[in-house]
């Protein structure tokens, strides 16, 4: 694999680490099957593309795109909490309605953005390649919200978050008003996926409708792949576990992919991702079992 793929690989693999955050507030830390990932994703990708195609500031639109993500997921919270809709079907009926919206965002199924100013664009230096810039700029941006979401979950707020995805009845018991944190937590979540959505469409010159199928699979590949390597119950770690495993899910896609011996295409890049998840739900299993000989033949 050459160093442009590898590089490349980084890049997707970074942005999709704030998909990973993201899914792991909802479905981790809420304890709440969020699918509203599938439209706020794009929807992050269609608003900030909206905007710098109609000559606004870059930044402005990244950060209106994680405005309109958190509204997205606010709403899942709030469909949930206030109409006693079901989790699951909420954040459905939320995607479905999402994919109109993006539409109506952008007024046709794609935005490009080749010739228009980004926010990588706006901080390259001229004795830098952009393909090496933007893998530097977007660790930089995984760090920083990685660090703020441990830094918020170990917040009184963000552990009156964690109380209600883990036992809601007592942290209802202990004064938490657990309808208030489950939408905080939802409206962070789809915040985090649409900041990456944002900066996907920023690297791949434009934003497209169909830009966020499958992009809860992605998210939940790359949680259940950090838990198999670095298993923790500390959320540092936990948090760490995620955008690592999003950067591996991304690097063994490529890896497999350019692998010409293999014999696989881009077509069969959902294979693949169904092969990846499969192998890190059994590794755990088949770890216990091996520990588990180990043990009783000492």
């Amino acid at each position: 694999m050459s160093l442009y793929s590898l590089l490349g690989a980084l890049e997707i693999g970074l942005i999709f680490s704030l998909v990973a955050l993201g899914v792991l507030i909802s479905f981790r830390i809420l304890n709440f099957p969020d699918l509203t990932v599938d439209g706020s994703f794009p929807l992050g990708g269609a608003v900030a593309a909206t905007l710098i195609a109609s000559g606004h500031d870059p930044f402005l639109a990244t950060l209106c795109a994680m405005i309109a993500g958190a509204l997205a997921g606010f709403i899942t919270g709030w469909l949930n909490v206030r109409l006693k809709i079901m989790d699951l079907l909420a954040s459905i009926l939320m995607m479905i309605a999402l994919y109109s919206i993006n539409l109506r965002v952008m007024g046709a199924p794609n935005v490009p953005l080749i010739s228009e100013a980004t926010v990588f664009t706006m901080i390259q230096p001229t004795w830098l390649p952009d393909y090496v810039l933007r893998p530097l700029a977007l660790f930089v941006v995984v760090l920083a919200a990685k660090f703020g979401v441990d830094w918020f979950f170990s917040s009184q707020y963000g552990l009156a978050l964690r109380a209600t995805g883990a036992n809601p009845r007592m942290a209802r018991a202990q004064g938490i008003a657990t309808g208030r944190a489950t939408l905080a937590g939802m409206a962070l979540s789809n915040a985090l996926v649409a900041l990456a959505g944002s900066l996907f469409a920023q690297t791949q010159g434009g934003s497209d409708i169909s830009m966020g199928i499958g992009t809860i699979v992605i998210g939940l590949a790359a949680v259940i792949i950090g838990e198999s390597i670095l298993p923790a119950r500390r959320l540092v770690l936990t948090t760490l576990a995620a955008v690592l495993g999003a950067i591996l899910y991304r690097f063994f896609i490529a890896l497999a992919l350019n692998s010409d011996f293999i014999g696989l295409k881009a077509q069969d890049l959902n294979l693949v991702t169904a092969v990846l998840v499969t192998i890190a739900l059994v590794l755990p299993a088949t770890r216990k079992k091996l520990f588990a000989r180990k043990n009783g033949r000492a």
